[in-house]
């Protein structure tokens, strides 16, 4: 019987707030990152996406987001998993 094999696709929105001075900065690093995209800024909010293969993935990019200078909080508002299965 051949084996089934899964792959987790996980999609997660999180809005960053920073300091009004310090946010063209934030965004110039978010757009450096790799797997994440801004949706929407406004008065220092970002709107972000983060793709990942895993929630520990999703969470150790949210980390670094919440590190750089000029950030206030970083907060994941939802996440989305889609699995594949392929026979193997």
């Amino acid at each position: 019987m051949p084996e089934l094999q899964s792959t987790s696709f996980h999609i997660s929105s999180a809005v960053v707030a920073t300091m009004p001075a310090a946010t063209d900065k934030v965004l110039a690093e978010l757009e450096r990152m790799e797997n994440v995209e801004v949706h929407g800024c406004e008065r220092g909010k970002i709107v972000l996406v983060i793709e990942g293969t895993s929630t520990g993935m999703m969470g150790d990019c949210l980390s670094r987001i919440s590190l750089l200078d000029g950030v206030i909080a970083a907060n994941m508002v939802f996440e989305h998993v889609e699995t594949e299965s392929a026979d193997r």
